[in-house]
């Protein structure tokens, strides 16, 4: 009989039928695994034992900290120009859109101007009229009034002369009592003309009533023509200032009146923005304070603005302070009444000691501390804290940059062992 070395099965297996060989191998396979993986989980629990279990551990930092008060509100210009017509009429064309950028001295409305350009037309011709009447004053009224004094003044001469003459006659005894009352009477008659032509000559030059009445028709014309054209201007509504038309009130065709606001405009320039803040915040304020803005319409895109005013009165229905903040060189994409989202920086520590607040003990007590990872354990050290700004916190002492902090939510007690591991 031959004879072989190969292992064989015991005889009771080789005899059992195949499907009973396979369970009874399957078996024998999940209880060496188990085997295994009771052996694994007891090291793993021995490990976790002897070296503690692993804790998110966050470093202290050496970091510029920044206290910021968020707030949101809108946009709104300094002030709003009204703009509307300084006389009545009707509108000819409107000549701009609501939204539309306008620059100062650009035209804006036009009304009819046939009626207002026939005043101009009367009122020239009044000035013409008062013009000519003062050169007839200077260039002919005056020198005949001088001319006529003239005369007088040698009539005069002459008849007191005779009067004289005849009066010497009368005495002597060689002249008439006729003639004497008739050179008396001539005499009268010179002095009157002569006083008549002097006051003549008098009112016709400057300071005289002829004179000032001639003036005074001619300014009274030219104010009449300057008023004349003034309203002509009128007719013509212009920008006052360059700036955003924000509302347009006005029509082709609609009849217009002083008083009545047309259209509105924002000046271009400073940007304000108003916001509400939390009265809880308003030790914190003070004008001039920096920040930074946005539009919620553009959140990614930053702009710089100050504090410029806070309201002395509180409201009362929602407990809050209305603040507003001046952006110079704002940006062109702001709107009239756009939300904004506004943080105010209230206080500043640069180079200082950061932590997340997560990881300070009794943060609001007397004797706040931190959990220090130090050797693979968790040692308790008391803290000196300074500002809060967020989820950070400034350490004013006790630790060391580089140092890690564990957080309160860990349930770590001084003393454990633990394996930091840095976030």
């Amino acid at each position: 009989m031959d004879q072989t070395n190969t292992a064989r099965a015991p005889t009771s297996y080789r005899q059992a039928p195949p499907r009973s060989r396979i369970r009874t191998a399957l078996a024998l396979a999940w209880r060496g695994f188990l085997t295994l993986g009771v052996a694994a989980l007891m090291g793993l629990g021995l490990a976790r034992w002897y070296f503690g279990p692993e804790v998110t551990a966050y470093p202290v930092v050496k970091a510029d900290l920044v206290k910021t008060v968020v707030a949101s509100g809108h946009v709104e210009t300094p002030y709003r120009v009204d703009i509307g017509s300084q006389i009545t009429g009707v509108v000819d064309e409107v000549l701009v859109d609501e939204g539309q950028t306008v620059k100062r001295g650009q035209p804006l409305i036009r009304l009819e101007r046939e009626e207002l350009q026939s005043a101009m037309v009367l009122a020239e011709g009044a000035v013409a009229q008062a013009e000519a009447r003062m050169r007839q004053m200077r260039e002919l009224t005056q020198p005949a009034a001088q001319e006529t004094l003239k005369q007088a003044r040698a009539t005069l001469a002459n008849a007191e002369a005779t009067y004289e003459r005849a009066q010497r006659l009368a005495k002597g005894g060689f002249g008439t009592q006729a003639a004497l009352d008739e050179a008396t009477k001539n005499l009268d008659v010179a002095r009157t003309q002569a006083r008549t032509a002097e006051l003549q000559v008098y009112t016709s030059s400057p300071g005289g009533s002829d004179y000032v009445m001639a003036e005074t028709q001619l300014a009274q014309a030219r104010a009449a023509l300057a008023t004349a054209k003034a309203r002509l201007g009128y007719s013509l509504i212009t920008a006052p200032r360059d700036g955003v038309l924000i509302s347009r009130n006005v029509e082709k065709g609609a009849v217009v009146q002083p008083g009545k606001s047309l259209l509105v405009l924002a000046p271009t320039g400073d940007v304000q923005l108003v916001v509400q803040i939390d009265e809880k915040n308003l030790g914190l304020l003070k004008v001039g304070q920096s920040a930074l803005a946005s539009a919620d319409a553009y959140p990614d895109l930053r702009f710089p603005a100050t504090l410029s005013y806070i309201n002395p009165s509180v409201d009362i229905n929602r407990a809050s302070v209305e603040v507003k903040l001046t952006a110079k060189d704002a940006p062109d994409y702001l709107r009239q009444d756009m939300t904004v989202s506004v943080d105010i920086e209230v206080d500043r520590r640069g180079g200082a000691l950061v932590a997340p607040a997560r990881v300070v003990h009794d943060a609001n007590g007397g004797a706040p501390f931190v959990l220090v990872s130090n050797g693979g354990r968790a040692h308790d050290q008391p803290v000196k804290l300074g500002l809060r700004a967020g989820d950070r916190v400034q350490i004013l002492d006790g630790v060391k940059p580089g140092d890690l902090l564990l957080p309160v939510s860990a349930g770590v007690r001084a003393g454990q062992r633990i394996r930091a591991v840095q976030p």
